[in-house]
């Protein structure tokens, strides 16, 4: 028998992410927003159409020859709940965008982030509070992260033992008071596993910024835009390109112009982001690129995540 060996780091290759300036997010889509008709969207792009002008101007203004690339993409929820259908839906927001004169470069599924969910899940790493003894199970056994340590729970106590008394939750880079946030990332029923819309939106925010990688490889390509829109989700790819001329999907940051209602998950994104191990290699390469385009990126992860919240 003959045997080869080989160092598995020599035989990587890393697939480079294309790379635009910036990546806007012109919204989320959600059952609600769909039956309350056109008007709630064209009244929402209105709102939208001078941030994401601000944005685009900004780029253009540090890039050499205005030649930032900017890219823009908005997000339907077929996750949670599936309405409508692509031939009935996506007209109507593309012409919803365009009467504020705001183009659509790529139009995303929400479930289209539960596909690399498993990819994120692998890469937490548990933030232990100071003095921890262990004794919490780690995040991939609960489904639960937090940014701190819980408030102890009351048990029995044994003969003679002290009762455990009530202590507050505490932050562990608390800034004066501490601000303690617990996420839910996922629930089981059975064998099926639903994950919860903050990690969702954690993991979409890390395919925008073009940080994730599964063997290798990029998770998801965006697919070209179709001849005719299907009439079931099913049958459409996870990320349509829209424009033969869109800037790259991925972008080197990332700003999101959602409504207030949004507030609390982002800020449980933020939380599950920065217990986000990525790849160092990954981000090496982005890091080399932006730097031969004289761009200086955040060496925070959650630094290079923006929003307007209107």
């Amino acid at each position: 028998m003959n045997a080869m060996f080989g160092e598995v780091t020599a035989e990587r290759r890393i697939a480079a992410a294309p790379l635009s300036h910036v990546s806007i997010e012109l919204g989320h889509l959600y059952m609600e927003d769909f039956e309350a008709g056109p008007d709630r969207l064209r009244r929402m792009f209105r709102r939208v159409a001078p941030w994401a002008g601000a944005v685009r101007s900004t780029w253009e203004e540090q890039v050499p020859g205005r030649r930032a690339r900017v890219s823009t993409c908005f997000l339907i929820d077929d996750y949670f709940s599936r309405f409508s259908s692509p031939a009935e839906l996506v007209p109507m927001v593309l012409e919803a965008a365009a009467e504020s004169d705001l183009t659509i470069d790529y139009l995303a599924r929400e479930s289209a982030c539960a596909e690399p969910a498993g990819l994120v899940e692998d890469r937490l790493v548990d933030d232990p509070p100071p003095g921890a003894n262990g004794s919490r199970p780690p995040v991939k056994e609960t489904g639960w992260l937090c940014n701190g340590m819980r408030s102890p729970q009351a048990g029995a106590v044994q003969a003679m033992g002290r009762a455990q008394r009530w202590a507050p939750p505490a932050q562990n880079a608390k800034r004066g008071h501490s601000i303690f946030v617990d996420v839910e990332l996922w629930d089981e029923t059975g064998s099926h596993r639903t994950w919860s819309c903050p990690f969702l939106a954690a993991v979409w925010q890390l395919l925008r910024l073009g940080l994730l990688r599964d063997g290798g490889r990029l998770p998801l390509r965006p697919a070209l835009r179709p001849q005719a829109w299907p009439t079931d989700w099913d049958a459409l790819s996870p990320i349509i390109q829209l424009g033969d001329q869109a800037p790259p999907f991925t972008a080197y940051t990332t700003m999101s112009v959602l409504s207030p209602r949004f507030l609390p998950v982002e800020l449980a994104v933020r939380t599950i982001l920065s217990q986000v191990a990525v790849d160092a290699e990954v981000l090496g390469q982005v890091a080399g690129r932006s730097e031969g385009e004289g761009i200086r990126l955040e060496e925070e992860l959650v630094d290079r995540i923006s929003y307007v919240f209107v």
